[in-house]
């Protein structure tokens, strides 16, 4: 029983090591989208197909990723502390590139019908994408306007057309980074996307 017991946590621990193994590190270089594509060529024809699904561009999307994440895939809110001193629950459930709820997520799931994992890119950027089309057809936020887009992601869309981020300095100065960096991204974009290393099954899975 006990050797059983063994067997079963070390094949626990090596399924768990190759899951680990198969999200990518996060790029080295988030600045520059350039150099964040040409370490991981699939994400950006991952997030045009979304742009092209959903409407919401490519720089848009990574400029929110990048606010939420890093493009850190396995990024998660702080614990907070029981007594200040021991660790305890996490502020929220969002997880992933995109910081996206559980439930929010599950949303999304079953709306596109789509099954995916929040830490996958491919699934990130269609989120996102999907996101910002809910926010252009029930809110009419231009889903190339990274400023307003980020406040109702979020805010939530509900929140974003009750103005809550009017008593929120900081996250109005938050969409305005989000905003700036979606800016800064499509310059370098239209610098370097014909430069992109690209497979044609790379757009369609």
């Amino acid at each position: 029983m006990l050797m059983q017991k063994t067997i079963r946590i070390i094949a626990i621990g090596c399924f768990l090591a190759i899951l680990t193994a198969c999200i990518p590190k996060t790029p080295s270089h988030v600045q520059n989208i350039c150099d964040v594509f040409m370490q991981y060529p699939k994400w950006y024809y991952y997030a045009k197909k979304s742009a092209k699904r959903w409407g919401v561009p490519v720089a848009v999307q990574m400029a929110i990723i990048y606010q939420e994440s890093r493009f850190n895939a396995t990024a998660k809110p702080p614990r907070t502390h029981l007594l200040w001193v021991i660790p305890w629950s996490r502020e929220s459930s969002s997880y992933g590139y995109t910081q996206a709820l559980k439930e929010t997520w599950e949303r999304y799931e079953s709306t596109t019908g789509d099954s995916a994992d929040r830490d996958g890119f491919a699934a990130s950027t269609d989120f996102i994408g999907w996101f910002g089309y809910q926010a252009y057809r029930k809110a009419k936020i231009p889903r190339d306007q990274a400023y307003y887009l980020y406040l109702a992601y979020h805010e939530g869309i509900g929140g974003y057309q009750s103005r809550s981020y009017l008593h929120k300095k900081w996250l109005i100065d938050v969409a305005h980074h989000v905003s700036y960096r979606a800016q800064v991204y499509q310059q370098q974009l239209d610098h370097c996307a014909n430069d992109i290393p690209s497979h044609f099954w790379w757009g369609l899975f």
